[in-house]
């Protein structure tokens, strides 16, 4: 009977996980820094750009339109104010754009999964895709308390995720969007000592980075 709840649970977390996935994608994607893009103006190619990261800022540098804040903007807006903005050089312009490649959210996973580790997620940045990248939760995970430290609030307190409510009734405000150097902790006891748990992993983790 346990092993058929542990089956039942893992079916769960995949269904979410893909469920999720799915959602995710029904909606436009918002471009970030660091996503790499090409612009394309039909029949005049100088104004164009091809693989053009977005900085930091969030903004790109387009011929005759200058500077254009891009990040947290769908390609179908980009479009049309790059569309608006060359409009007063060109008649009638053609633009197109492709996301050439997506940005990487460096992220670990640690504690009662599968493959414990440092995980670099694309386009989709969230608990679900963290802990299916580690290979699924183990059959000793908390699943009511999983603890998500952030990079720049090591000294607060962890966020809790309950993933069982994720899992069973689908509460996507539990599915946490995570950002560079999270870490993700699922324990045994819900409980987290971070001098214990998670340091020693993200140090030694860190230092086989800087050495490859």
């Amino acid at each position: 009977m346990k092993a058929l709840s542990s089956i039942l649970s893992l079916f769960l977390f995949f269904f979410f996980a893909v469920s999720g996935l799915a959602g995710a994608q029904e909606q436009e994607y918002l471009i970030a820094p660091g996503d790499v893009l090409s612009i394309r103006v039909w029949g005049m190619d100088e104004l164009g750009v091809e693989k053009v990261v977005v900085r930091p800022d969030g903004k790109i540098a387009v011929p005759l339109v200058g500077e254009l804040s891009v990040s947290g903007s769908s390609s179908a807006v980009v479009v049309a104010n790059i569309t608006a903005a060359l409009s007063n050089y060109v008649k009638n312009p053609k633009v197109t754009m492709n996301i050439e490649e997506y940005h990487t959210t460096r992220v670990y996973v640690l504690g009662e999964v599968a493959k414990p580790g440092m995980y670099e997620l694309t386009k989709q940045h969230n608990l679900l895709d963290a802990i299916g990248s580690a290979g699924s939760y183990t059959k000793d995970a908390a699943k009511r308390k999983v603890f998500i430290i952030r990079k720049d609030n090591q000294g607060g307190k962890p966020l809790e995720a309950n993933l069982l409510q994720l899992m069973q009734k689908g509460d996507m405000t539990q599915n946490y969007a995570l950002r560079d150097g999270d870490v993700v902790y699922l324990s045994k006891n819900r409980r987290i000592d971070i001098a214990r748990d998670i340091l020693p992993w993200v140090s030694s983790l860190y230092y086989m980075t800087r050495i490859e």
